[in-house]
């Protein structure tokens, strides 16, 4: 008895560190892809983001308000949301994440860009672009983590509507967006809305194709 008490404790040490492995090569992964598009795409190109990004950079214009008090700010705030509705794992996970994100940033501006310039191809810097940021956000949103205030703020938007993450993360990016119209052009705002649609899309896709093969499962073995 006493011996598979040992070796029931030694399994489930087991799982837990393959799943916190699991957690952080997750992270890595999809923080390494968000930040390599952001800088080798999105930079280049000049096309903006919704969410909190542009919220910042809209904030910035109209109210003279400096990116860098902006930032943290509304950061913090979607943490704290974070926080009341996802739970304390959700907020370590998310300073792992956040950590990651600076870091990569950091390893990136070390280099110059890797990847031609799509500025003059708009249309594809837009797919391009939102194909990198869908990607990593939706490896680090699966993990349950937030690498930014946008993540944070999709997450407890779709907590409480009961909205898919992709739905959420739409919602945020438009209404962004729409605002914007109020100081960029409109022919800028049409490729960074590719953009935010493509990336919300593959977020929701990644963050829920584990779900949807397990449903299946059930569903044969019925």
């Amino acid at each position: 008895m006493l011996q598979l008490k040992k070796l029931s404790c030694s399994l489930i040490r087991e799982i837990k560190e393959v799943c916190q492995a699991k957690l952080l090569g997750s992270i890595l992964l999809g923080t390494a892809i968000t930040t390599f598009g952001l800088y080798n795409v999105h930079q280049q190109a000049e096309i903006t983001e919704g969410g909190i990004l542009g919220l910042i950079l809209l904030l910035n214009h109209w109210l003279g308000m400096s990116s860098s008090i902006l930032s943290p700010l509304l950061d913090g705030l979607c943490y704290l949301l974070g926080f009341r509705y996802l739970g304390k794992r959700f907020l370590k996970t998310s300073i792992i994440a956040t950590i990651c994100m600076s870091g990569f940033f950091r390893l990136w501006e070390q280099f110059p860009p890797v990847l031609p310039s799509l500025a003059e191809y708009p249309l594809l810097a837009a797919v391009a672009g939102g194909c990198f940021i869908g990607i990593g956000c939706g490896l680090v949103v699966r993990q349950g983590a937030s690498s930014a205030g946008d993540d944070a703020l999709a997450m407890v938007i779709s907590k409480i509507t009961g909205w898919r993450i992709s739905r959420a993360y739409l919602f945020t990016d438009v209404t962004v967006l729409v605002l914007s119209l109020s100081y960029i052009p409109a022919a800028n705002i049409v490729y960074s809305l590719i953009t935010v649609t493509i990336s919300s899309y593959l977020i929701g896709y990644i963050q829920n194709a584990g779900t949807r093969r397990a449903v299946s499962k059930e569903d044969v073995s019925a």
